[in-house]
């Protein structure tokens, strides 16, 4: 196998089959290296901050499976570390539509003209938002890499697009340690009307002594981001 390029370079992992990812749809998953955010409670910790340690999965047999299973899944969920952080992010979603398939994409909503890229050019059916919790809060939840006033302002303009557009999107939140009923009842009341706030159990992330502390200061890079 040729070294990857572009987007395929941060295609870390592949899971073939999934019931449970995309609500009502059977869909395969693929994982992209490297995060925006340092979440201390985050499950995909190794590949979100140190993509370089996982191999990357060979194209070629993402392709064929896609060729081969079209006619077998609802579509296809592109996940992370978190996409829209991914240069090239879109043409990944257009080989999958060229393949017959909805795209469903997750997103910590960090970068919303991304996601207004994305839904303007019609490569992404269905965006699902983790609401990290109140805006106060955000600075605690995601490791200090975003603060109040930019978790406002991004979390607005996802909500806007959602409003325009709620068959786009859907929202969920886990409920962390140190989240309360109140808090979570806070980020409910941020959703346009008619839109829910599916509630996440939280399960703690096993870890090595490595990453068994979320190091925030280092902000170690995953691979060539672009913030």
């Amino acid at each position: 196998m040729s070294d990857p390029t572009g987007v395929w370079n941060y295609v870390r992992g592949f899971e073939n089959l999934s019931l449970c990812d995309w609500p009502g749809k059977t869909s395969c998953i693929i994982f992209l290296g490297g995060c925006n955010l340092r979440c201390p409670t985050c499950h995909n910790f190794q590949l979100a901050w140190d993509m370089q340690s996982l191999p990357v999965i060979d194209p070629q047999r993402v392709r064929t499976y896609l060729r081969d299973r079209a006619g077998w899944l609802d579509g296809v969920t592109i996940t992370g570390g978190e996409p829209t952080t991914v240069p090239g992010v879109g043409e990944l979603a257009y080989e999958i539509r060229k393949a017959g398939l909805p795209v469903k994409m997750d997103t910590n909503g960090m970068r919303p003209e991304v996601v207004a890229d994305l839904l303007q050019a019609k490569l992404v059916d269905t965006f699902a938002v983790d609401v990290k919790g109140p805006y106060a809060k955000y600075p605690a939840l995601t490791g200090k890499a975003v603060s109040e006033i930019a978790a406002r302002a991004n979390m607005t303009r996802i909500f806007e697009m959602a409003e325009a557009m709620p068959d786009a999107f859907y929202f969920r939140i886990t409920q962390v340690p140190g989240l309360t009923k109140a808090d979570v009842a806070v980020a409910q009341s941020y959703l346009p009307p008619k839109q829910e706030l599916k509630i996440q159990k939280f399960v703690p992330p096993r870890r090595t002594p490595e990453h068994a502390k979320s190091n925030h200061e280092e902000r170690r890079p995953a691979g060539n981001l672009v913030d």
